[in-house]
């Protein structure tokens, strides 16, 4: 009798451990699986005081610098994000010693759409001395066309201004460009006026 108690306190025991091991692996997985998307929304590279050169056949295209430049690399949609603000010089082979400008108080890129956005205060002077002044602006790179739907105000070399209070769109390069709702005091032949 005391033989055959002892048999069933081992059994319970036993099916008592296997119960509890296999509620604490299912936890396990749970938490694991529930920690797994989450530990992807943190940057796989920082870069403090970045200041970075890229080059096309040994010619400098650009230059970026900004405070603090995060990737995030280990999501489905990486991207690239400048949170403290970026300042850009770009550079053309026709006027390589007159670099065009771009500077904001926050800028992304989206690395698969090739997509950008930068946003507050973002100023923009081309290679020719245009200077554009908004709150945020939209660089499509794949379709080679900037756009914001902000008001837009635009300063020439010569001093004349213009407003397109509904936004712009415009080549990337600046070689020709669309206001919507425009005012200002002078008239070019790249500029598309629209009543948009």
């Amino acid at each position: 009798m005391n033989f055959i108690q002892n048999i069933s306190y081992k059994n319970i025991a036993c099916l008592f451990s296997c119960a509890i091991f296999f509620i604490l692996t299912s936890c396990e997985e749970d938490l694991t699986k529930a920690n797994g998307s989450q530990s992807k929304n943190f940057p796989s590279q920082i870069i403090n005081n970045a200041n970075i050169i890229q080059r096309d056949s040994g010619f400098v295209t650009m230059r970026a610098k900004a405070p603090i430049i995060e990737k995030y690399e280990l999501i489905d949609s990486p991207y690239t994000v400048a949170k403290k603000g970026i300042d850009i010089q770009f550079f053309d082979k026709k006027k390589p010693k007159v670099p065009g400008t771009i500077k904001a108080k926050y800028a992304k890129f989206y690395d698969y759409k090739k997509f950008y956005e930068a946003k507050g205060n973002v100023r923009i002077t081309t290679n020719e001395g245009q200077k554009f002044a908004m709150q945020s602006v939209f660089w499509d790179q794949r379709k080679k066309r900037i756009y914001t739907h902000d008001t837009v105000f635009v300063t020439m070399e010569d001093g004349s201004t213009l407003i397109g209070a509904k936004g712009m769109t415009a080549k990337d390069d600046f070689s020709e460009y669309t206001f919507y709702k425009n005012t200002g005091d002078f008239s070019t032949a790249k500029i598309a006026e629209s009543k948009k």
